[in-house]
């Protein structure tokens, strides 16, 4: 058995950046110190989730790549001995930027960077306002825990995604997350988008045979513009297996920090078991690169 040590934050987040990296920096270390050899955070960890509305000033909040917080985050990587999963803000040049995910090895360095390829764009989620979509592809990142398939948020919904990373070797996939309730909506709608939220990466941990990590911010969030209630982020950042256990998940509003144990040899099996990969008909997927298949 090869055993990785997963370690997550779900955090409620402050609108003070400082504040909150010094707050993560104190939990990555805490989770280094048990034994976490992979740490992951949520979405835009650094600040607040700002696409609740469209406002140039945000602008503001975006860093290049290398920058402040990569030199901040791979010091930490550093000291600890640990790979880390970060979610920042990119400016990549004047008027283009990034929602952009950076894996950290355990010396420090930047192992890879994955850009946020699926952009929403609805009430209090304007994203296609601040991020262009990205133009990585859907590239693992090797590291010395392994080969990571890093998504972002919205890419979760997404199987091709997801299979894309899968058939690149990916033995992982994980999804820095920033995602809640909208307040106009009933309990039982709010209950019913969270558990879709849950099974579809549930799905794609099934559907490819490898672990899944999900993590997400908690917390109350007000909207600036008060055109919406605002965002309640439902946590539930959770870890399933590759046949879409559930191997640990978070509450829907407490801040977590937790340290999941999980065997990397057994996707081997779960692939023996369920051979999808040798069943695939890709003679027959020409039309899934069609938006739409109209009928004759």
């Amino acid at each position: 058995m090869r055993e990785l040590k997963i370690g997550f934050l779900q955090q409620h987040n402050v609108a003070d950046k400082m504040v909150n990296m010094k707050r993560l920096a104190e939990g990555i270390s805490d989770l280094a110190k048990r034994g976490a050899e992979l740490i992951v955070l949520q979405e835009l960890h650094n600040g607040l989730y700002f696409c609740q509305v469209e406002d140039v000033n945000n602008f503001d909040q975006a860093e290049t790549i290398p920058g402040l917080s990569t030199a901040f985050y791979g010091e930490l990587a550093k000291q600890l001995g640990v790979v880390i999963v970060t979610s920042l803000f990119e400016k990549r040049a004047s008027g283009l930027y990034h929602n952009t995910a950076v894996v950290f090895e355990k010396d420090g360095t930047i192992a890879g960077k994955y850009r946020k390829m699926h952009i929403p764009d609805d009430p209090a989620y304007y994203e296609k306002f601040y991020f262009t979509p990205g133009d990585l592809g859907f590239q693992p990142i090797d590291t010395s825990v392994g080969r990571l398939g890093v998504l972002v948020c919205w890419d979760q919904w997404y199987p091709e995604a997801a299979r894309l990373m899968a058939l690149r070797g990916a033995e992982i996939l994980i999804y820095p997350t920033a995602i809640g309730y909208a307040a106009n909506d009933d309990e039982a709608e709010q209950q019913r988008q969270r558990e879709a939220w849950t099974t579809v990466m549930r799905g794609h941990a099934v559907a490819n045979g490898i672990p899944v990590v999900a993590v997400n911010r908690v917390g109350f969030e007000e909207d600036p513009s008060k055109q919406t209630e605002g965002i309640q982020f439902w946590g539930s950042s959770f870890v399933a297996g590759p046949q879409g256990e559930l191997l640990y998940r978070a509450s829907t509003d407490e801040e977590e920090s937790i340290i999941v144990n999980i065997d990397m040899e057994h996707s081997e099996q779960v692939r023996r078991w369920w051979p999808f990969l040798r069943d695939r008909r890709i003679d027959a997927y020409g039309n899934i690169l069609k938006r739409f298949i109209d009928e004759d």
